[in-house]
């Protein structure tokens, strides 16, 4: 086509031929087209989706307890009693490179641990409440990570690559399976006051439509920022929007429906509803007494009861089909979170404190109503800590080569280990269990595959998992 005709005949879309062409019949078939939910349509709710799951699922909804910094395997899930045995006596492994390069001698385990429940799973006295749901949990000792530094482990734990930008493991299952609820976010973070290293880049949608990136709730009332009109009546708030709505739908028409103007459209959709939908899931008001002090909102330290009010916000979103939930830390410990480099017993002490009653309560509450089966639950950090110390201090420094995280519920074995590390806890040893491989897991019990979980750009099909994982077939039941 000559330049001159480009200008008097501009290139049209196909959606745009569609509607011009054939008196606009071809509009009507596009538009049937995109009622079948197997073409990537509106499933109903408010997200839409790439067909569904791959299979029958196991979980319809993740809850993500994520501890921030890197708990200790050693004090919390993987006994070693070699460690207090030659506690303050050489390392007698090769030690890899840590992130301060500082390594002293061999650190005993400040906590015993006891055994619970008929399985007798070995759980640290830092976590007897955690202890007492000990037959619901998989404790995977074998975990490994590619990264010791915050950052890219956040990166890669939450997204599958150790650089920014990628989706995060909640932007995929809600693209792979929308929400079950239009009038709440598919995924959503429950900001505890903490926001991973990183930033908000870990629950970012990367190259997906922005729908799919996670709405940020604050733990307190209101949750979410804004979420008052500013409009003295209803309907005058409803005018703007009618208005809004005609002046996107001409800038559809005459730009082709890019998925950056749809994804803000739906997101602008998706607000409004939510400034009654969210109050209402997030006010636990009528809960029960017997229910609040589960959680341990009547506990004396107030970042339990802090915790505790995420863990009941998080089972009341799970109740009203929100797809995938992340939990942040409190502030318990001054800005270290989990990060023990010096004083460790101090640290995970109150970060401990803070998390133990609510994480139980949350567990026996999903239970009791019959949600455990169908939400999966995940407790793991970014990566763990070595077994010595770090110079001539009490604390450990960074250790991604074996460390112990656990899940519960949604298809998952309960009261049982998985993996094993060396006798001081360093590395994995026997069943070793990549991020990829765990992000596999999680999206199988969704019922997702994880391979043909994909999404073009740049002229290639990426996934959560690369190029690599696999179900870890032994921790499902």
């Amino acid at each position: 086509m000559s330049p001159d005709a480009r200008r008097y005949f501009p290139p049209m879309t196909r959606r745009q031929l569609l509607r011009e062409g054939s008196l606009g019949f071809g509009a009507i078939a596009l538009a049937s087209m995109l009622s079948n939910k197997s073409l990537g349509a509106s499933d109903g709710t408010n997200r839409r989706t790439v067909g569904g799951a791959h299979r029958p699922p196991k979980a319809t909804s993740v809850i993500f307890l994520y501890m921030d910094g890197g708990v200790s395997q050693v004090e919390s899930f993987d006994p070693k009693p070699r460690l207090k045995l030659e506690n303050g006596k050489p390392f007698r492994m090769k030690m890899e490179p840590t992130q301060f390069e500082d390594n002293g001698a061999v650190l005993g385990n400040l906590w015993d641990f006891k055994t619970y429940g008929r399985s007798g799973l070995p759980v640290s006295d830092l976590f007897p409440f955690i202890g007492g749901c000990a037959d619901d949990l998989c404790v995977i000792r074998s975990m490994a990570s590619n990264f010791s530094e915050h950052n890219a482990a956040n990166y890669f734990l939450h997204c599958g690559s150790g650089m920014a930008g990628r989706p995060s493991m909640g932007a995929w299952a809600t693209y792979g399976l929308g929400s079950e609820n239009r009038d709440l976010p598919g995924y959503v973070v429950l900001d505890g006051g903490l926001i991973p290293s990183g930033g908000v880049d870990c629950f970012a949608a990367g190259f997906l439509p922005a729908n799919y990136q996670a709405s940020l709730l604050r733990n307190q009332s209101p949750a979410l920022a804004n979420v008052q009109p500013i409009e003295a009546q209803a309907r005058w708030q409803q005018t703007k929007l009618a208005a809004l709505r005609t002046i996107d739908a001409g800038t559809l028409e005459d730009l082709g429906r890019p998925d950056a103007l749809e994804a803000a459209i739906l997101n602008a959709e998706l607000a409004y509803r939510m400034q009654m939908a969210v109050p209402e899931a997030t006010d636990i008001v009528g809960e029960s007494e017997v229910t609040r002090r589960l959680y341990g909102l009547d506990a004396p330290f107030e970042h339990t009861r802090s915790y505790g009010r995420q863990c009941l916000v998080a089972r009341r979103l799970v109740e009203r089909g929100v797809r995938f939930i992340e939990l942040t830390c409190p502030r318990a410990h001054g800005t270290q979170r989990w990060d023990a480099h010096g004083d460790l017993r101090k640290n995970h002490s109150l970060n401990a404190l803070s998390i133990d009653q609510p994480i139980a309560g949350l567990l026996k509450d999903l239970k009791a109503r019959g949600l455990l089966d169908t939400t999966l639950v995940l407790w793991s950090g970014e990566f763990g800590r070595t077994p010595f110390a770090q110079g001539g201090s009490d604390g450990r420094d960074h250790n991604p080569f074996g460390f112990s995280l656990w899940l519960s519920g949604g298809g998952i074995r309960g009261g049982v280990t998985y993996g094993a590390t060396d006798d001081y806890g360093y590395k994995a040893v026997e069943n070793k269990v990549e991020i990829h491989d765990l992000h596999a897991t999680m999206l199988h019990l969704l019922g997702l595959d994880h391979e043909r979980l994909t999404y073009r750009f740049g002229g290639r099909d990426y996934r959560l998992t690369d190029v690599h994982g696999r179900v870890v077939r032994g921790v499902l039941a």
